[in-house]
């Protein structure tokens, strides 16, 4: 069978069981504080478990694109070595909320490998929870008995809390799992040790392939479990794993799912996988990391230097560096990848072909900047290796390289091979250590349980219609970091906008009896509003007034509408293949990211700026579509984003032709907004620009001081009837007058080089210059200072300088100086300019300085000629 078969097969199977075939969910995760990847498919439906959202289908089935790079499941440095780990990776799983249990999950496992896709029996194995005392849980016997249908006794294995009892975090629903793994050995290894013995022992050919989860408990703050109401399935089985053992292969990398890839890495190396397992490892890795890397920037999430941007870049430098280092890429490639990809994935991810071109110039222009890279991190590194004096490279500079040049520890480790050195691998750990501790302390968070006042199983927004309303807090809870402790409220209902598609949560108060606390934000957490304050009401119990500041939503809401009316007109403008690629709106200016392959002129910037304004002075009035079906809501011309999760009922805003999906807040007619001015337009990485903009009082206040600026100048130049004619021609005098001081300039040094040419003392064939001399700029110095050594020879030459009460010291040494007795500018003047209160460096024939004292020039110039 092919992956596209075998992944239809699933879905085809549970769709037969009555389960809800669902799309896949996007990989970059948004409005979940704790994470930044979907790392598994349950991560969707968390709001389910949590009992944030209300079950539309008891039953679901999927296959879900995962991440897993970095926190609890950190794959990454295993990926490429062997057999079966990713960092991208599918999983296909089936969901039940409060439906069925462990008898249906259990049996439907074993009918789908056994009956369907023939998976022999005899190379089975699960396992189940063995029970903790702890926790005052025992063994998951009814697995146990339902697992005893299919498997002897001696292939039920008992598993401990790590591998057998699944949580969400560290608080949360919960549950045991029961895990099947297989066997693909042939029969003589197995012959030679039982499987039983090799099951959870990290052996590549015995490996887990489904895990079933039952989700039973919730674990609290204090750690105690207590059982859940309705009891939950969540199973994941790995895609490539089960293309593995369906395949007959003995690797993940070996099935189609990744072949025909590795074979185009071979064709563009010129080597061919399997001859050299360096090599090999190099081809592994580029695979692997290219499909993390096309379907995190078909989500939205471009290459940064934080967050999940950062991530995502690191992988992709992963790559770029297996290729220079083992397949001697020393160009961009990966780019050229992306269309196999494509046409393999596109399918089951259409994403991956509509957003094609843009993955591709994104790679490219990250796999260009990380090559120079390299370069820099390859000059560093020889300095690092010239200034070394025994075998053992400080390990502390090898962790500067990694960490602020992005150079890797085993490229540095290979090269520095080459010169019979190693690193310090204590002093970089440490270093490595002390970056982790400051990124923990940085995001450490202690999170307490919700204190529940009252059961209110939906809290709804009405922050639509209203800014000021009655709310109770129906539950509550503190969150202590480490400069800080705050607390978060959820409502009953709220006026307060929480922080999503691009839009800033409110800000506001609520107030009872007399005592106001401010709302300081409002986030999302899954689907739950939650209101951050520092403080919490004396009595939480209350009924509160919640206020959200009626001028800031209006500037929010005129900046919201702004990106519409903005988005609309650079389709008209630039054309159809715009499409947004992230956006932020808060009440000061508005933010727009847009997919576009070049510079966008200023004339068609100025189009596009007069089309918003003619749409804001059209005042068209808001048509808002809420709760509609998502194909109605297409069919009207709304474009659903890349990157986004949708319902299956979604609010669409419209203002005539501008028509989008989305859940902000907006004017009600676009002469509200006033008026739109673009204050830039920049490249945020290839194929995507960004436009930043204002509305309403901040053009306002833009023009107004424009005005008064037009107006300083104008008195400033005696009121001339043109003003950018007044200031050319200020421009050109000052032009003229300026050439005119250089030409003084160059006359004066002149003058001075020559005086300095008769004042040479000869020390032993060394042709020797040291003077204070007056001079107004650095420039001079140096002009002097390479003039002397072009006609002077074996020249030793120290100058100093008083340049606006700043000291500065120049030495130059002619190279035969330099080469025959070892004299070193820059380590002279290192010495030299600690009597002005300095510091410097250079060359070994030229070094400057600069300093505090200049009174202390005398003696640094006889330091240096000292050295001779």
């Amino acid at each position: 069978m092919t992956s596209q078969q075998i992944r239809n097969a699933f879905l085809d199977f549970f769709k037969q069981k009555g389960h809800q075939i669902v799309a896949s969910s996007p990989m970059v995760v948004k409005n979940d504080p704790t994470l930044m990847f979907t790392n598994a498919g349950m991560n969707q439906f968390k709001d389910i478990f949590l009992g944030n959202e209300q079950v539309k289908h008891p039953r679901i089935a999927d296959t879900q694109k995962c991440l897993r790079v970095s926190g609890k499941h950190n794959d990454l440095e295993e990926v490429g070595h062997d057999t079966y780990h990713h960092t991208m990776f599918e999983m296909l799983g089936n969901w039940s909320f409060g439906d069925y249990f462990k008898k249906e999950a259990i049996d439907w496992a074993w009918e789908f490998l056994v009956k369907d896709m023939k998976v022999p029996a005899d190379r089975l194995y699960a396992t189940i929870f063995e029970g903790d005392v702890a926790d005052g849980v025992e063994r998951d016997n009814e697995a146990l008995e339902y697992w005893k249908q299919y498997l002897p006794g001696d292939r039920i294995i008992n598993g401990n809390k790590k591998d057998n009892f699944w949580e969400m975090g560290d608080t949360g629903p919960c549950g045991p799992c029961s895990e099947i793994h297989v066997d693909i050995r042939n029969d003589e290894e197995r012959a030679k040790i039982p499987g039983v013995k090799l099951v959870n022992n990290d052996h590549p050919q015995v490996i887990e392939i489904w895990n079933l989860v039952f989700i039973q408990y919730n674990r609290k703050a204090n750690g105690q479990l207590e059982e859940l109401p309705a009891k939950h399935v969540d199973t994941g089985m790995g895609f490539e794993r089960l293309c593995m053992v369906l395949q007959g292969k003995q690797s993940n990398y070996d099935t189609d799912v990744f072949q025909t890839i590795i074979a185009e890495i071979g064709k563009l190396s010129g080597q061919k996988y399997g001859d050299n397992e360096k090599q090999d490892i190099a081809m592994r890795v580029i695979a692997d990391h290219l499909r993390a890397i096309a379907f995190s920037i078909a989500d939205g999430q471009l290459p940064s230097n934080n967050k999940a941007g950062y991530v995502i870049r690191r992988i992709l430098r992963r790559a770029v560096r297996y290729g220079y280092t083992f397949l001697n890429f020393n160009e961009p490639f990966i780019f050229r990848l992306v269309h196999i990809l494509a046409s393999q994935m596109g399918s089951a991810f259409p994403e991956l072909i509509a957003q094609k071109e843009l993955i591709s110039n994104v790679i490219k222009e990250e796999e260009e900047s990380f090559l120079r890279t390299l370069e820099t991190g390859l000059k560093l590194l020889d300095g690092i290796i010239k200034k070394t004096t025994g075998k053992i490279v400080n390990g502390k500079d090898a962790f500067t390289l990694y960490d602020t040049y992005g150079f890797p520890l085993d490229l540095t480790e290979l090269i520095l091979k080459e010169h019979n050195l190693v690193v310090n691998h204590q002093e970089f750990n440490e270093a490595m250590e002390e970056q982790k501790n400051r990124s923990r302390n940085a995001a450490n968070q202690e999170t307490g349980d919700w204190t529940v006042l009252r059961s209110d199983d939906r809290e709804e927004f009405i922050g639509y219609d209203h800014l000021t309303s009655e709310v109770h807090i129906t539950r509550y809870r503190k969150v202590k970091t480490a400069k800080k402790e705050l607390y978060h409220l959820a409502f009953s209902y709220t006026p307060f906008y929480a922080e999503s598609g691009g839009q800033v949560g409110d800000k506001g108060y609520i107030e009872a009896n007399g005592e106001k606390i401010t709302i300081i934000d409002t986030q999302k957490e899954n689907n739950l509003i939650v209101h951050i304050t520092d403080k919490l009401p004396t009595d939480p119990t209350a009924k509160f007034v919640a206020v959200v500041p009626e001028k800031i939503r209006r500037l929010t809401a005129n900046n919201h509408t702004a990106t519409h009316l903005l988005d609309h007109a650079l389709r008209e403008v630039l054309g159809t293949h715009v499409e947004q690629k992230g956006s932020l709106v808060t009440p000061d200016y508005l933010r727009f990211d847009f997919s576009h392959f070049q510079k966008v002129t200023d004339e068609e910037l100025l189009k596009i700026q007069r089309m918003v304004n003619a749409l804001i002075r059209q005042n068209l009035k808001a048509e808002v579509f809420n709760q509609i079906p998502m194909n109605e809501a297409q069919e009207m011309g709304a474009i659903a984003l890349f990157g986004e999760k949708y319902g299956d009922l979604v609010r669409v805003i419209k203002f005539g032709d501008s028509v989008e999906l989305c859940g902000g807040t907006h004017v009600e007619s676009t002469g509200q907004i006033g008026m739109f001015h673009i204050l830039s337009e920049s490249a945020i990485s290839a194929g995507v620009r960004r436009i930043e903009a204002i509305t309403a009082v901040k053009v306002e206040e833009l023009f107004e001081n424009n005005a008064s600026t037009v107006k300083q100048l104008k008195y400033l130049l005696n009121n001339p009837k043109e003003i950018s004619e007044a200031v050319q021609e200020l421009l050109e005098k000052n032009n003229a007058l300026t050439k005119q001081i250089e030409e003084i300039s160059k006359k004066e040094a002149a003058d001075i080089k020559d005086k300095l040419k008769k004042q040479i003392e000869n020390r032993d064939g060394i042709n020797v210059i040291a003077q204070i001399i007056p001079v107004d700029n650095a420039q001079n110095i140096k002009d002097i200072a390479f003039q002397l050594k072009n006609e002077v020879d074996n020249l030793f030459l120290v100058l100093g300088a008083n340049l606006n009460d700043k000291p500065n010291l120049t030495v130059m040494i002619s190279d035969n100086l330099v080469k025959e007795k070892g004299l070193n500018a820059g380590q002279i003047i290192r010495e030299a300019s600690k009597a002005i209160q300095g510091g410097g460096g250079g060359q070994p024939f030229y070094a400057t300085a600069g300093g505090k004292n200049p009174d202390g020039l005398k003696e640094a110039i006889e330091i240096a000629v000292s050295k001779i």
